[in-house]
């Protein structure tokens, strides 16, 4: 093969389009890594709507992984202390297919749990709805998602009637003010910081709000930064309206005409005046001021976020709130303007289309509405009754549940809950405890695959076909273009097999990942998420295209096709919304801080977040030198001030505790970050470092409404950490890695 192929990167929610020539090129030399592997070339798509053929350093050198630690072949132990032994696919298939046969006869169908992945493909998530919330009848099935992007869907949902971004890209490139807040999106999300960085400097009319306690390569982009404490969010949402009321910069229309619970949020924000806001927030009142300013001189305001609002006990309230300043303004619904949630990642999105969550159900369907259940068992041509009309577990509840042993059956799918899951150590504990735990990735080891039973190797990026769908909402299929590795599989192939073992065999008999896509885009017909006309061929012969795209849409060529893709940029571009009278709603929310509040033990609040370079748990980017070159370590942003008063110096082993554990770091004295708050990246686990998971601090408390926990903060205190001490851990935790290295 000599042709390049167009697809779209596999990590962040931007979705960039990536064009892929093999190593092999005609008249030179084949492309090596340093191992002397042949590798693919990868270049930015420049006919991607999405990321015009810029690409991050992730995407460029994605294809460096391909090769690496690939898990090739079904392995199977009897007990976590057995070491694995490899059998044929018929094997493992059989010991599932049993187990989950006897689970259903003994403890019955909730005893059975999967956790996916924002990795997996539309085709993958779809499948794996149809077989547990359908034919098995259990809703448990979550995914890292719940860690990542639940509360902008419970916020989108509950404001608007259903989810969905209503913006879109190219509002970057129309805005009159970016209000970011929750994002370091420069080294998040790159592309899209690239677009709206090029917007405001070429505009100085244009302004730029970000809200952030560290002074990020974001933060250092902006016109006006606010540190404002963790968890003041909503105080701050609730000040800026109160100024805005105060300065008549509200649209009356828009409130009277378009939305409905004003009066309460009225009431709210009388609450917060800008005093009162300064204070609780740790800013000026002329910086608050100057914020307020912005927004209300915008005719065209756009708000971005992603996991610093998310990650919350209040992220549902919080998400509202924001949108609330969007409704009293009537930002939405036009160019440039509208509350923008950025997807962590690739496929997240189409999880949310294809139900790919404990409460949700396919075609942006909620599981506790009788209507919604009822439509999709008679799509799915299953007797009344089937789906139970209650959500299924969350993530942190399957952990739970395996303490309990109210959870007999775990299957985890191309996600490392062994480093992700808040309050790390229990969670690892309770995998310890699983009788029986199926895990399902494209590389071994990992940190997760020491807890498994049973390790299927897995197709991944590259090596099958499916579609995924980024922040924007923009549909892109991604062909395969090479082979997979040994015995390995794509996901809905194996979850597909699984049903037809069961007995399912009429609901499962699929050939392609095609015929997959084609039957999911029909369950979406005539939901907000419409994409019943698109398809494999129309993808591979339009390229990437955005929903809703329904059915009744010809297909077109030239400038009646971009005519007609550029009706649906936008939602709500008519002002109704998806709930019963067209109306949006305001949210009337308190601010009641951070679950876990400092006090004199644990007098510093922790944040963590992403590198530029890595992604996640470094499954795949720990592989690639290059990146391990720009992020080799592990370590701990404190404030100069704070530095000084505890005898820290730069570049010293530092130790943080929380009530639930500890973790070392070196420590790196700046002044980007505010006084009593500290940073840890969340990339390492026990593979990569020893004794700096910084999910070993955190806590499992969630927002109540989206149920996703609060990784964004939580109290801590922090020592110079003794040679003696260090040597000890180090020395513990070489064991742990060790164990991991031979199973």
């Amino acid at each position: 093969m000599t042709n390049s192929t167009k697809t779209l990167c596999p990590y962040c929610g931007v979705g960039c389009g990536l064009e892929v020539l093999p190593p092999a090129q005609p008249g030179k030399p084949v492309n090596r890594d340093s191992e002397g592997t042949p590798i693919w070339q990868v270049r930015g798509d420049r006919n991607h709507p999405s990321s015009l053929g810029k690409v991050c350093v992730k995407g460029a050198t994605v294809s460096e992984s391909l090769e690496k630690s690939r898990l090739k072949y079904p392995m199977m132990r009897d007990s976590l202390t057995d070491e694995f032994r490899r059998v044929s696919w018929d094997e493992a298939m059989e010991a599932i297919v049993n187990r989950m046969q006897t689970l259903r006869l003994t403890q019955g169908p909730d005893a059975l749990c999967m956790y996916g992945s924002g990795q997996f493909q539309t085709e993958d998530y779809y499948i794996a709805q149809k077989l547990f919330k359908g034919f098995l009848g259990t809703n448990n099935f979550d995914a890292n998602s719940r860690l990542c992007m639940s509360s902008a869907v419970a916020g989108y949902t509950q404001s608007f009637g259903s989810d969905g971004p209503p913006c879109c890209y190219e509002d970057l490139e129309l805005t009159d003010c970016a209000f970011l807040i929750g994002t370091n999106t420069a080294e998040c999300h790159p592309i899209v910081f690239n677009r709206l960085r090029v917007h405001h400097k070429k505009n100085r009319k244009v302004k730029m709000v970000v809200v952030d306690p560290r002074r990020t390569q974001t933060a250092e982009a902006a016109d006006l930064h606010l540190a404002i404490k963790p968890g003041t969010d909503i105080d701050l949402f609730n000040g800026i309206a109160y100024l805005l009321m105060r300065w008549g910069r509200i649209d009356t229309f828009f409130i009277d005409e378009c939305t409905q619970n004003f009066s309460a949020y009225a009431d709210v924000i009388r609450h917060y005046p800008p005093e009162l806001v300064a204070r609780n927030c740790g800013i000026r009142i002329d910086e608050l001021e100057k914020a307020a300013q912005y927004w209300g001189d915008s005719e065209r305001v756009l708000s971005l976020w992603s996991m610093g609002i998310n990650q919350s006990s209040e992220g549902t309230a919080k998400v509202r709130t924001l949108i609330n300043l969007h409704l009293m303004t009537g930002d939405i619904g036009k160019p440039g303007a509208g509350p923008f949630s950025l997807t962590g990642q690739p496929n997240a999105m189409g999880g949310r289309e294809a139900g790919g969550l404990c409460n949700i159900l396919p075609g942006y369907r909620v599981i506790n509405n009788p209507q919604h259940r009822a439509e999709v068992e008679q799509f799915w041509k299953l007797p009344q009754g089937s789906i139970q009309p209650q959500r299924g577990r969350t993530a942190w509840e399957m952990i739970q549940g395996l303490e309990t042993g109210e959870v007999g059956f775990l299957w985890i799918a191309a996600t490392n809950p062994a480093v992700s899951m808040p309050d790390i150590k229990r969670t690892q504990a309770a995998l310890k405890r699983s009788p029986f735990t199926v895990y399902q990735d494209a590389y071994y080891p990992t940190e997760t695959s020491a807890y498994a039973h049973i390790l299927l190797p897995a197709a991944q990026w590259s090596e099958k076909t499916g579609v995924m769908t980024n922040s924007e909402r923009m549909v892109t299929l991604c062909p395969q273009f090479r082979d997979p590795p040994g015995e390995a599989r794509p996901d809905w192939e194996v979850f597909a097999e699984v049903g037809r073992r069961l007995g399912f065999t009429e609901g499962f008999n699929f050939k392609t990942s095609a015929e997959v896509y084609a039957e999911f885009v029909q369950i979406t017909e005539g939901r907000p998420c419409d994409s019943s006309g698109l398809s494999h061929d129309k993808l591979r012969t339009y390229g990437p295209l955005q929903w809703p795209y329904p059915d009744a849409w010809p297909w077109l060529e030239g400038e009646d096709l971009e005519q007609q893709n550029r009706t649906n940029k936008r939602l709500y571009t008519d002002f109704r919304f998806n709930t019963p009278d067209g109306r949006a709603r305001f949210a009337a929310y308190h601010s009641k801080g951070l679950a876990e509040p400092t006090d004199e033990a644990y007098p510093f609040v922790l944040t963590t977040g992403r590198l530029y370079g890595h992604w996640h748990t470094q499954t795949r980017t720990g592989r690639i030198p290059k990146i391990q070159k720009m992020h080799p370590d592990p370590f701990m942003e404190i404030h100069p001030q704070d530095a000084a008063k505890l005898n820290i110096e730069e570049n010293t082993f530092v130790e943080v505790r929380s009530r639930r554990g500890k973790a070392r770091f070196l420590a790196k004295i700046t002044k980007a970050i505010a006084p009593g708050t500290l940073f840890i990246p969340m990339h390492w686990g026990a593979l990569w470092a020893e004794d700096a998971e910084a999910n070993a601090l955190t806590h499992p408390n969630a927002c109540p409404t989206s149920l996703q926990p609060e990784l964004k903060a939580c109290a801590v205190q922090v020592k110079v950490a003794t040679e003696e001490e260090w040597v000890i851990t180090s020395s513990e935790s070489e064991v742990q890695s060790s164990e991991l290295r031979v199973i």
